[in-house]
């Protein structure tokens, strides 16, 4: 129905409807409710085209959304801003193998790496308070146990209050990507035929240790440039592909020489100590780079490994072929320029082993290759001297200084080098106790020294022996059972022996020693810290050893007649040895003035040359019978 509207007319009654009778104003109001009633209609039926509009828009959208989520090969997945999963596309099953219901039954949490979950509640929580999301990468597990990594991208849902919502997350699997991608990265820092580590990631290292040993000039590394000798013509007669055969033999035989004792580097490995870096250069050159070592002779010994690693005949088409390397060294230095200056420096090496005649191994710097090949050389000597017997123990008087009353006997472990004559312990203690010989030797010393007491005993029925004991002696697992054995094989008591440990040794693991200590002292071994006053003991840590006695270093016997601040060193041990409630010895009285000096002092204890140097078991003895003639005759007195 449609009804005429005349807006003019309209207009005019309502600017006159206040001049309007009653019956006038009735009708405008009838024509008006007829036009409103109009209005009101139109709008209603605007009003449903317009929702049945977004209806059908909103249906489109969810169709498409439907549509584009199955079908995606991406897994799209919607979480609230607790983690909470509220939908998971179908991809999520083909691709990481879990269903629907089993997603619906978990968090989004559950399956990611743990690693990696703080990276996640992060990309959240930076999505919560800025609105944007962010693109990650992590790792999840696959429904077979494995791990794939997924590219992830998320945007946000905002409430009617302008807050993050929900999290709408596009995770894409890029796996094989990333695999290929380490692998490209592999492979340009690796040889592609022994697949070690090639020149660039070597100089990547040496750049580190060059930069570290900048920062620590204790920190030491070396190089090692080892090459083939004559495998050049070697590989034209056999052919190439026999050559590459044996390119890959040395590089399996060095890397089986190198890892019971140092470490063959692998991307991802993390290792404790030591570190050596095995790598091919090209052609038939290979090199060694060790990382931390203590000593030149470190690097000489892998190259002794090495050489005996490829002096193994190798089998070649049906043939044994022997194989000899030239090794060049170079030491870090604290005057190197750049770091690949070490390189140029061990090829340089390399080359003069060439020279000489090959299979051989020379150190870049003289210096350093005498005192490496002299430290192997003496390590050699020592093994040797232990399965020979060249050791001898030699014994010093412990006297009461006012008295001069015999208290016991300190034994002396002395070598008997074949062509050297005497060697004192200064000379080969640190070889001996880096090698691990001091267990051995330490043994044996227990034995002779407790068979020795004995045998003394017999005549001197007070006497008492100090024997002394290594860091490592002293921490070995063999340690206890090896005095135990001494003891009771020499019958003596073990009040009557004493260890001496170093002051640097004991306090090198405090609660180490104390345990050590404490173990000692309850079975009635009496113990004792000797060089006393040049290392770093505090009064803590002593009072909690179980001690009966302190010895002052010889160093400070031989400074405090010159040097007053020394003899107030001597002066504080000795206070300190009374308030610890311990024995005090001074070691090292060489003249009648220190002998003075020390007695106005309160020490009560001593040895040195001025009673007696350091002698052998006949000597001894002889000096022994001589004291106690002495003293008889004498009454007490020299």
């Amino acid at each position: 129905m449609t009804v005429p509207v005349n807006l003019k007319a309209m207009s005019v009654s309502l600017l006159n409807i206040g001049r309007l009778p009653l019956a006038s104003f009735s009708a405008i109001l009838e024509e008006w409710s007829g036009v409103l009633f109009v209005v009101l209609v139109v709008l209603l039926v605007y009003q449903q085209w317009r929702l049945k509009q977004l209806r059908e828009r909103a249906a489109k959208r969810e169709e498409l959304f439907r549509i584009v989520t199955e079908n995606a090969a991406d897994m799209i997945a919607l979480v609230d801003v607790k983690g909470r999963r509220l939908y998971n596309s179908p991809a999520y099953e083909k691709v990481l193998g879990y269903s629907a219901e089993e997603l619906a039954n978990t968090t989004a949490f559950e399956q990611i790496h743990p690693d990696d979950r703080y990276k996640i509640l992060e990309a959240s929580r930076v999505a919560k308070e800025t609105g944007t999301g962010q693109k990650i990468d992590y790792r999840i597990k696959h429904k077979d146990g494995s791990w794939r990594i997924l590219e992830s991208a998320a945007s946000t849902i905002l409430d009617k209050y302008g807050d993050v919502e929900k999290l709408v997350i596009v995770n894409r699997d890029v796996t094989d990507r990333k695999r290929a991608e380490e692998l490209a990265e592999h492979n340009s820092f690796h040889d592609a035929l022994t697949g070690l580590p090639n020149r660039r990631l070597l100089l990547d290292r040496l750049q580190r240790c060059f930069v570290r040993a900048k920062r620590n000039p204790g920190f030491l590394y070396a190089v090692l440039v080892i090459d083939v000798d004559g495998f050049k013509v070697f590989n034209k007669t056999i052919g190439p592909n026999a050559g590459d055969q044996i390119i890959m033999e040395i590089g399996g035989r060095l890397a089986s020489s190198l890892r019971h004792h140092d470490t063959v580097a692998r991307p991802g490995q993390k290792v404790a100590g030591n570190e050596a870096l095995l790598s091919r250069l090209g052609g038939d050159e290979f090199t060694v780079m060790l990382e931390g070592i203590r000593d030149p002779s470190d690097a000489l010994r892998v190259a002794h490994r090495i050489h005996g690693a490829i002096s193994t005949p190798f089998s070649v088409e049906g043939e044994s072929v022997s194989a000899s390397a030239s090794i060049g060294i170079a030491l870090s230095m604290p005057e190197l320029d750049r770091a690949e200056d070490l390189l140029q420096y061990a090829e340089v090496a390399m080359r003069r082993a060439k020279s000489l005649g090959g299979s051989r191994c020379e150190v870049y710097d003289e210096a350093m290759h005498t005192r490496a090949v002299n430290r192997l050389k003496l390590e050699a000597e020592l093994r040797s001297a232990i399965d020979r017997s060249q050791f001898e123990l030699c014994y010093q008087p412990i006297l009461h200084l006012p008295t001069r009353q015999l208290l016991g006997m300190e034994a002396l472990v002395r070598w008997h080098h074949p062509e050297q004559g005497v060697v004192s312990p200064a000379r080969f203690f640190e070889v001996a106790e880096s090698a691990g010989f001091m267990v051995p030797i330490g043994k044996w010393v227990f034995q002779q020294a407790s068979q020795q007491l004995r045998t003394w005993q017999k005549s001197q029925p007070a006497l008492a022996m100090t024997v002394n004991i290594s860091a490592k002696q002293f921490a070995h697992a063999t340690f206890m059972d090896d005095l135990k054995a001494a003891l009771q094989e020499s019958g003596i008591e073990p009040a009557m022996l004493q260890l001496e440990l170093s002051e640097t040794d004991a306090m090198a693991d405090p609660k180490l020693t104390a345990e050590l200590c404490t173990q000692l002292r309850q079975r009635g071994v009496r113990i004792s810290i000797g060089d006393f006053g040049t290392g770093q003991s505090s009064l803590s840590c002593l009072r909690r050893l179980p001690l009966d006695e302190l010895k002052i270093d010889r160093s400070l016997i031989a400074q405090m007649s010159s040097d007053r601040n020394v003899a107030d060193i001597v002066k504080l041990i000795i206070v300190l040895a009374r308030e610890l409630k311990v024995r005090v010895v001074a070691e090292g009285i060489e003249t009648a003035d220190h002998l003075q000096r020390l007695i106005q002092l309160g020490c009560e204890y001593g040895q040195g040359y001025y009673f007696s140097k350091p002698m052998d078991a006949t000597q001894a003895e002889l000096w022994l019978k001589q004291y106690s003639q002495r003293r008889s005759a004498a009454s007490g007195r020299f």
